[in-house]
């Protein structure tokens, strides 16, 4: 699949779920912006990963927030079908940034097409609120979600509205969403 699609897949899915279901309320006004970086990672050599998620990091800590507000580090090709070893990968990201010490000044998120919480069964609906076309790490500027948590009526409230909202749907139509979105040429 190629650089453009993947990036097209991932921008319908940030529209229509992450922004269209108000998964995360912050990140409306980014994507109609147009804040978020979306950087595809080409083959699936771990190491040349971790290469490229060091220059995103710096390359967000340098830009202007008026810029890019966030980048969404999209990896089509590494730990699609093994999510036990993409978990292992956002861990060694966390790690980097606290060997760097820019833990203060970034945060991530993560997203995975089997996403799966812990406690959880892999067919369980809330896992639907992490699960994305392509595994991603999100990397966010922490003094951006600070004010924006800050700015929220009720930030402890997200997750269990995201749920709800999961819920409500339901498995069938989350399915037919997330396959109409890697349906997007």
């Amino acid at each position: 699949m190629n650089t453009e699609t993947v990036i097209r897949q991932t921008r319908k899915w940030v529209e229509e779920l992450v922004v269209g279901l108000s998964l995360c309320p912050f990140a409306r006004a980014p994507f109609e912006q147009d804040k978020i970086r979306y950087v595809v990672v080409e083959g699936s050599d771990p190491t040349l990963f971790y290469a490229q998620f060091v220059l995103e990091v710096h390359a967000l800590i340098k830009a202007p927030v008026a810029e890019i507000e966030t980048t969404l580090l999209i990896t089509p090709d590494l730990w699609r079908d093994d999510f036990e070893a993409y978990l292992d990968a956002l861990a060694a990201c966390e790690q980097l940034l606290e060997e760097t010490n820019l833990i203060e000044a970034i945060q991530l998120a993560s997203f995975h097409p089997d996403y799966q919480f812990d406690g959880t069964k892999p067919e369980d609906v809330e896992n639907y609120t992490n699960r994305s076309p392509f595994p991603m790490f999100h990397l966010l500027r922490a003094a951006s979600v600070e004010k924006a948590v800050a700015a929220h009526p009720a930030p402890a409230k997200i997750p269990e509205t995201n749920i709800e909202t999961m819920r409500k749907l339901g498995i069938e139509h989350l399915e037919n969403l997330m396959n109409e979105i890697r349906k997007e040429n």
